[in-house]
């Protein structure tokens, strides 16, 4: 789960940084708050990658994915990018989760896991 949803989050820092960008043109932003705002988002991405699978970590990605669609009221176009990347983290949890459950299936399954990990000797 850990890769997919890491995937996830840095391809949101690379469109948050590009909706900065965009966010910068409008006259009624400063240049301040528009990179405030856009740098806490792209620090909690990157921060997020690495917590992501520690209790409490999908819930703030899920808090992300809200803010992140609804900074569409600044920039239109993220309404649609927010619902996708909303999408992109709901499928990186849900098919995150069941990789995680089948590698565990399979290591059980191996000969020696429940053992030790040397070979008995005869």
């Amino acid at each position: 789960m850990r890769t997919l949803c890491a995937s996830t989050l840095i391809g949101e820092f690379f469109v948050i940084g590009f909706a900065g960008l965009v966010a910068m043109k409008d006259p009624g932003l400063s240049t301040s708050t528009v990179w405030t705002v856009s740098g806490i988002a792209m620090f909690l991405c990157v921060a997020l990658c690495g917590v992501v699978t520690r209790p409490g970590g999908i819930v703030l990605g899920w808090a992300l994915q809200v803010a992140l669609v609804a900074s569409g009221f600044v920039v239109p176009t993220m309404f649609f990018l927010g619902v996708v990347f909303a999408a992109l983290w709901w499928a990186s949890v849900h098919y995150g989760r069941k990789i995680d459950e089948a590698k565990a299936r399979f290591a059980a399954a191996q000969p020696g896991s429940a053992g030790s990990s040397t070979p008995d000797a005869a």
